[in-house]
């Protein structure tokens, strides 16, 4: 049962605090986040500092609560910071393009969602998928003196197997995440509120899963973070979880 007080959740005998995870756990679980609007960005940062806790974050140049974007110089410390921090980054493609279908020859149909060709259905061959990845790679180095890891994930997770194989072309390959993974940020609080989605990702989590999330969410009412993501990274360490970075073969183990 599920017990909601001052600000801190129960779930039978686990409480909300730093958990030191013993050394022998056994299981392995990858936290991600892509960008979204950023609006707990700030949030998600201090509890992964506090429970001492690596995750991997999927970048776009979104447009963000404060009427900026993501990747712009404004956001320059917090990705710096992220990185002495011993993150992992990946690209979540610049302009943040979803994948509409396969083209009629080889290509894709992508609709950015920002950039100044957003809401257009555009047709990508491999090169132009490619620049689009990679531009995110590009700028990280701008703002951080860092590449990103050779890894990326489609806006909406929406793929092929022309698309998977366009990015695996440009040298990164596809990260999505498991169905218990999905951790339910997006969703309607009214119909999925914070206490049912904490419960859910708490018991249903397995090993090797990986988790999404995002930095902050337009249309949720009631916000995911920090509620439902401390309490969650608890009840895990509780399981006997460490936490990995994607991608999976260069990850270290945190608490």
């Amino acid at each position: 049962m599920l017990i909601k007080t001052t600000a801190v959740f129960f779930i039978g005998c686990f409480s909300l605090g730093v958990s030191s995870q013993t050394p022998n756990c056994n299981k392995t679980v990858y936290l991600s986040f892509d960008t979204g609007n950023m609006s707990v960005a700030e949030k998600v940062a201090e509890i992964l500092k506090r429970q001492d806790v690596k995750a991997t974050f999927f970048l776009s140049n979104e447009k963000t609560f404060r009427g900026d974007f993501s990747l712009d110089d404004s956001w320059k410390s917090y990705w710096q910071e992220r990185v002495k921090e011993g993150h992992h980054f990946g690209s979540h493609t610049y302009d943040h393009v979803y994948f509409v279908k396969d083209g009629p020859k080889g290509e894709v149909f992508e609709k950015p969602q920002f950039g100044p060709k957003a809401g257009m259905t555009l047709l990508y061959n491999e090169a132009s998928m490619c620049k689009e990845i990679r531009r995110v790679d590009q700028r990280f180095i701008e703002l951080t003196g860092q590449s990103i890891e050779k890894i990326w994930r489609a806006p909406g997770g929406k793929t092929s197997p022309t698309l998977i194989r366009m990015g695996n072309m440009c040298g990164y390959e596809h990260m999505g995440w498991a169905g218990a993974g999905f951790l339910g940020d997006e969703l309607d609080s009214d119909k999925h509120p914070n206490d049912k989605l904490l419960a859910k990702a708490s018991k249903s989590i397995a090993d090797g899963d990986i988790t999404m999330a995002h930095l902050g969410i337009w249309s949720r009412k009631e916000p995911w973070a920090p509620a439902v993501l401390e309490q969650l990274i608890v009840n895990l360490k509780n399981r006997g979880f460490c936490f990995g970075l994607l991608p999976k073969s260069r990850s270290n183990q945190s608490k």
